[in-house]
């Protein structure tokens, strides 16, 4: 089978294309024909150093696919049958292995392509909006990077729950994605000062909450745009991990809390990883989360697909498909 592995951390030219040997399944695991793989800044955390992995590697966590291979102990799913996961060994591949305690079955109403589209960040929105700060009628929350693939699904779960949310996005382009998704208001990052925006938009209160996924050039701003008490969510690093600050500060900017989530904590029991699911393939089946996919590479371009969402060339969600 073919995949794309690096040896060593850096740019994307580590990014190779190789022929290696079939996965088998272990105790407990599943081999799965990878139908999608989500391209997330997760990968490219990993692929720089950020997040640093066993070399070699394969990178990708986001897939899914047909099940190949059932390894030993394995109850619940058979070959043949389409699952999703968040948590493959390594999903810019042909085949690849999942844990079978990570993996979802797809149902009939859901495509594998929209199915590993939600794997990361559908489930991340869910998390956010549902769990980190439970949004409900009457909160005010800023949603960065809102025409990215979490930030498209973020804003439309979050009017789901009766927030009023105010987008921020690069260009007039990304903005309209973001109003069409549901904002209520859209700044233009690059125009003008998004913490003075979000003042002037809450009448000088500020916001509830900030999900922000952008990380160190956002940082500041976000936290000025709080209001007392509120709620500071970094839960990415999209212009570079945050520098290192006094936690002084955050009682000068209004006694604010801040919090730096992932996946990982807010899908601890198999009940609560597929009730995210549950939600999400649901409101996908019946049409109520509309899923943009906004590019599709081969397998083998994936260096190209990494490229094109650092640049944040793109829009929703970048799927490498085998």
């Amino acid at each position: 089978m073919h995949a794309i592995r690096i040896h060593g951390h850096g740019g994307i030219e580590t990014l190779q294309w190789e022929e290696l040997p079939q996965p088998q399944p272990k105790a407990g695991e599943l081999r799965v024909r990878v139908e999608a793989a989500g391209v997330n800044f997760l990968d490219i955390y990993q692929r720089t150093g950020l997040y640093a992995l066993t070399l070699p590697a394969i990178l990708g966590q986001e897939i899914a696919g047909i099940v190949e291979a059932v390894g030993p102990g394995v109850a619940g799913f058979k070959v043949g049958e389409r699952i999703a996961t968040a948590r493959a060994l390594g999903g810019y591949a042909e085949e690849t292995i999942v844990p079978a305690a990570q993996a979802l079955a797809v149902p009939a109403g859901v495509t594998s392509q929209q199915a590993a589209a939600l794997m990361l960040q559908g489930m991340t929105a869910h998390y956010l909006a549902c769990s980190t700060f439970p949004l409900k009628a009457g909160d005010t929350a800023v949603v960065h990077a809102a025409a990215g693939g979490v930030g498209l699904l973020l804003v439309q779960i979050a009017k789901r729950r009766g927030a009023r949310v105010i987008a921020t996005a690069g260009t007039a382009d990304k903005a309209m994605l973001a109003r069409q998704a549901g904002a209520d208001e859209t700044i233009l990052y690059r125009e003008e000062d998004f913490s003075a925006a979000v003042k002037r938009l809450t009448d000088g209160k500020g916001a509830d909450v900030v999900y922000d996924a952008v990380g160190k050039d956002t940082f500041e701003g976000s936290l000025n745009s709080l209001r007392p008490r509120g709620l500071m969510v970094s839960y990415g690093n999209a212009s570079g991990p945050v520098a290192p600050f006094p936690a002084l500060l955050l009682g000068q900017k209004g006694s604010l809390f801040l919090t730096r989530p992932t996946l990982n904590h807010y899908t601890l029991t198999r009940a609560e990883l597929e009730g995210r699911a549950q939600d999400l393939f649901q409101w996908v089946a019946d049409g109520s989360l509309n899923l943009r996919i906004g590019a599709t590479f081969p397998l083998a371009q994936a260096a190209e697909a990494q490229r094109a969402l650092q640049a944040r060339e793109t829009t929703g969600k970048i799927l490498l498909l085998p």
